[in-house]
């Protein structure tokens, strides 16, 4: 039933593949909780009856951040039946789902990641070197795990590295000069090692794999920060917290990070708050004798 609007997400609208996968189970489970048997039977549904799928989810367990995502789904599938004629109206329209907490993001302090904390965390051979350069990208660069996994040699340049993002969206990454020495010492060792046309490799010369990534870099922030969330996500709201606290401003770090709307970036601009905070308390004379 939901192969055509699956398809236009795909190849149309360029969604991932991970968010194909929850939309499909997402939908999925509306489709049973409805006993619906054909697209046409969307017709039907009034906002009441979403609003009681929304009740059984939450007393079945489901966070409201969950819930949401679920609304969003069916919010995505009515625009394209109506667009397909399939339906005339859409009883998400004026529909709302649960308030979610906005959870503040967790990042590394700047002194926990100094080059002479990390200097003495990675061995010389081939291994060493890559788990440095993995590391360093995430926190110089601020990409995602799916799109470090993806880079290729190409898309290396000695000033920049080329991203291809969420819907298949390119942007383009400055790097740092040391950065660039990085990537050039971790090639010398990885000629003997893969011939692959993906930049960073196992052992092996296969691929990275998001588990893989995940645990490498849980395993280095655990040796440098006490932080509850040790993920290469982590890495990415600390690029933007340490942006931001450095003087970058919000559509820059809007650019850099990929974001479709300015929205998603401002959830960093507490953390510049607490910046300037401490640096008021430090400054001001009032403060001072407080």
């Amino acid at each position: 039933m939901l192969d055509s609007f699956l398809e236009y997400l795909r190849y149309e609208k360029r969604f991932s593949e991970h968010t194909l996968t929850a939309y499909r189970f997402d939908l999925e489970q509306f489709i049973s909780f409805a006993s619906l048997h054909s697209l046409e039977d969307f017709r039907e549904l009034k906002p009441v009856f979403i609003r009681g799928w929304m009740v059984v989810l939450i007393e079945e367990g489901y966070n409201n951040k969950s819930v949401n995502r679920k609304l969003a789904a069916l919010r995505t599938l009515y625009k394209w039946l109506k667009k397909e004629g399939i339906a005339t109206t859409n009883p998400l329209s004026r529909l709302t789902g649960p308030k979610t907490e906005k959870r503040l993001p967790s990042f590394a302090r700047e002194q926990e990641l100094t080059p002479s904390r990390l200097e003495t965390l990675f061995t010389n051979d081939f291994e060493g070197k890559r788990d440095e350069l993995l590391f360093e990208m995430f926190y110089q660069t601020g990409m995602r795990l799916s799109e470090l996994i993806g880079l290729t040699v190409e898309d290396i340049q000695p000033n920049s590295v080329k991203v291809l993002g969420k819907r298949n969206k390119e942007r383009v990454i400055p790097i740092a000069p040391e950065l660039h020495q990085k990537i050039q010492t971790y090639l010398s060792l990885r000629a003997s090692v893969a011939k692959s046309k993906h930049l960073l490799v196992l052992s092996n010369g296969k691929s990275l794999y998001p588990v893989y990534v995940y645990r490498k870099i849980t395993a280095i922030l655990g040796t440098l920060t006490h932080l509850d969330k040790r993920s290469p996500h982590v890495l990415r709201h600390t690029f933007a917290t340490h942006m931001l606290n450095n003087g970058a401003g919000l559509e820059t770090l809007k650019a850099l990070l990929g974001h479709s709307s300015l929205a998603a970036t401002q959830v960093y601009t507490h953390n510049s708050f607490a910046q300037l905070h401490q640096i008021y308390q430090h400054a001001h004379p009032r403060m001072k004798r407080a």
